[in-house]
């Protein structure tokens, strides 16, 4: 497992962090483990197909342009690649 190490961390966020460590039960390491991995990796993550939708939707995009569109494109299987 990697390390890390916050330099310049300020006391009140220190001790802000301590109090929420003992809040939680935990050791502040843990606590800052905690916080980070909720940050980094959201328990709702986003799917590429939802976000894409939405920013058809935010500029006028309606299911029947997105219909006449996949009527239009190429239903030809795609060949998987050779490395040969």
């Amino acid at each position: 497992m990697a390390n890390l190490t916050i330099r310049n961390l300020s006391d009140e966020v220190h001790r802000a962090l301590r109090v929420r460590a003992a809040h939680h039960g935990r050791s502040t390491e843990a606590e800052i483990r905690d916080i980070l991995e909720g940050v980094v990796k959201p328990a709702q993550r986003i799917r590429m197909g939802d976000a894409l939708a939405k920013i058809g939707r935010s500029v006028g995009f309606t299911d029947a342009e997105a219909e006449h569109i996949n009527q239009l494109r190429d239903q030809t299987p795609a060949e998987p690649m050779r490395f040969e």
